[in-house]
């Protein structure tokens, strides 16, 4: 992330390339810790490239003192948590991705789940409203 403009209490940031969905706007906040609600920012997501991005900042956060949640295993990528402040800052790779347990030419026909929820699949299709995935030919 690179600072491409400064003010009082607002930094705007480019990511990666930056431009259109490439930008973050970072406000300093010292008012009370927040509740998760309406309104409320819960965590905010970024892509890394790999697992070897994450732990390097795993030991970045190390360094100056960010306490995390350590390299986690989430089947269809690999994750890293960390609260700075009130937010949870996610950090997620590319890979291996959604394609990894099931062909392109059916992607997304059925609910895919990775193997650590396969237990709970009925509690979760009964949770989950059913939407058409016919395809148009």
């Amino acid at each position: 992330m690179k600072p491409i403009l400064e003010e009082d209490k607002v930094t705007l940031l480019n990511v990666g390339e930056g431009g259109n969905g490439g930008q973050v706007i970072l406000r300093k906040d010292e008012g009370a810790e927040g509740r998760q609600g309406y309104g409320e920012v819960h965590h905010v997501s970024f892509r890394v490239e790999d697992q070897a991005a994450l732990a390097s900042w795993e030991e970045k956060y190390k360094q100056i003192g960010i306490g995390n949640s350590g390299l986690v295993d989430r089947f269809y990528f690999g994750a890293l948590y960390a609260r700075i402040g009130h937010i949870l800052i996610e950090l997620s790779t590319d890979g291996p991705g959604f394609m990894d347990d099931e062909p392109y030419e059916t992607l997304g026909e059925s609910l895919a789940l990775p193997p650590f929820l396969e237990p709970k699949r009925e509690y979760i299709e009964s949770q989950i409203r059913p939407f058409d995935t016919t395809r148009n030919k």
